[in-house]
Parts: C-alpha cells; sequence; structure tokens
C-alpha cells in the first residue's frame, strides 16, 4: 500500500489520501509476492479502480523512468529501490518481537558537519526502525524487537543498552504519541466494514499501512488499555488477503 497525494478531509472518517494512478499501481505490486505482475492482470486490475488504459500507460512510463518499477518480459516488477520500503511494510504487518527484560536500544548520534538533508535522512532511517528521539540526537526504545540495528550506524553514531530512571511506561507514552494512534487506528477500523468499491478500499488501507508504519510495537506492559494495534494488523492482513486471491484468480485465469 501507498499514497503520496494530498490528505483530504473525510466529512465522516478519518483523512484519507486519495490514490493516484501512481500510487495504485505502487499500492498492488507493494502487497504482490513476488512484487511483479504482468501487464495485462495489472490493467484488468486497474479497470477496478476506474482507471483507463491510457492513464496506467502514462503512470508505468514515468514509474520506469523515475527509478519505481523495472520492466520485465511480461509485465512490471518493483525496483531494487522500493524493496527495502515492501519488506518494511511486511514488517509492520507481521513485526518480530521477544520477551522484553527491561533493557532499551539506545542510539547516540556523535556525526558533526553534517547537513540539513543528510539530518533529515537519519531521522527518517532511525525512525523507521521504530526508535523515538528522547532529546536531540538521542534516540531509544524498549529492545524487544527480532531484528538488528544496521551496521551503517556504527559510521554515524554510538549504540548500545541502557535501563532508564523513568518509569518504563511513563517514558514510552513521553517518547510516543500512544493515545493519539489508539484513537486514529479504532477510527480506521470503524470504517473497515462500511467502504465497499474497490478505490474507496484500497485508500482506506492505504491509510491503515500508514498508521501501522507508525505503531511503535511496544510490550504490551507499556501500552494503554485496549491497544488496537493487534486488531488493525489483523484487518489489514484480511484485506490482503483478499486482494492477492484476486491477482491469483486474474493471473491463473490468463
Amino acid at each position: 500500500m501507498r499514497s503520496d497525494d494530498p490528505a483530504e478531509p473525510a466529512p465522516d472518517g478519518p483523512r484519507l489520501r486519495p490514490l493516484s494512478a501512481r500510487s495504485v499501481v505502487l499500492s498492488l505490486l507493494l502487497g504482490a509476492h513476488p512484487p511483479e505482475l504482468p501487464a495485462r492482470e495489472l490493467g484488468r486490475l486497474m479497470e477496478g479502480f476506474d482507471l483507463g488504459g491510457s492513464t496506467l500507460r502514462a503512470a508505468l512510463s514515468r514509474m520506469v523512468a523515475a527509478g519505481d518499477l523495472r520492466r520485465t518480459d511480461t509485465g512490471y516488477r518493483l525496483s531494487d529501490r522500493l524493496l527495502e520500503r515492501q519488506r518494511r511494510q511486511d514488517e509492520s504487518v507481521r513485526p518480530r518481537t521477544r520477551a522484553w527484560d527491561g533493557d532499551w536500544e539506545l542510539v547516540v548520534v556523535t556525526a558533526t558537519g553534517r547537513g540539513p538533508a543528510e539530518r533529515a535522512e537519519l531521522r527518517t532511517r532511525l525512525a523507521g526502525l521504530r526508535l523515538a528521539e528522547l532529546r536531540e540526537g538521542v534516540w531509544l526504545r524498549p529492545a524487544n524487537l527480532e531484528r538488528p540495528l544496521p551496521a551503517a550506524l556504527d559510521e554515524v553514531a554510538e549504540r548500545g543498552t541502557a535501563r532508564p530512571a523513568r518509569p518504563a511506561a511513563e517514558l514510552a507514552a513521553r517518547l510516543w504519541p500512544l493515545d493519539a494512534w489508539s484513537d486514529e487506528a479504532r477510527e480506521l477500523l470503524g470504517h473497515v466494514g462500511r467502504t465497499g468499491r474497490p478505490a474507496e478500499r484500497l485508500t482506506l488501507f492505504a491509510a491503515v499501512v500508514r498508521q501501522l508504519l507508525a505503531d511503535p510495537v511496544l510490550p504490551p506492559s507499556l501500552l494503554p488499555a485496549g491497544w488496537p494495534g493487534d486488531a488493525l494488523r489483523a484487518a489489514y492482513a484480511d484485506y490482503r488477503r483478499g486482494l492477492e486471491g484476486e491477482v491469483r484468480s486474474l493471473v491463473g485465469g490468463t
């Protein structure tokens, strides 16, 4: 799922971003395993989103030129650059966790002399690792994720573990807007069964994916009561299974 277009307020629901042809194509391919679709089946899927052949062809041409897609013998495949985005999306649905023993991951940025673009890129990388910034250059999170921190971080930061003196639940509430995340997730869940058209459902679940990518995936003991993270992941997993089944039926029926 992906959307890069400006958000539009819905009068009776969450703020959803309308999907362009580019966003629909990327959403379909990011949810496909392997991330490749034959051109004919991609065109047939796009018909369900009221996007015609000329619109699709123009979008595909621009996406290949921009390095989003690679043209194959039969269709289109995500570029290597976007495979990491797919990995992160998949991990947001099935995060790998371990029992938490009280340790926190700690990353302290030590590099100096970097420009604004480099600093922004590093912040994005650290946030993508589900770390949160305690103060400028100091990032941490509970050490409950089954994933190593990239070795490349050693070039710009010191890594370690810590046990802050502040109560863990209090610190987590300071680092992440947990109540706001929970409210937004419940609002999205409330609309899951009330959207029927393919375009509406794809738009809704693109917002669900953005929400899941922002889930800090904290140990249960640090979460507010009634945390809706698992329910939101289950709703998206159900949607993706249905969409993948539709893709398989189209490809298999060629």
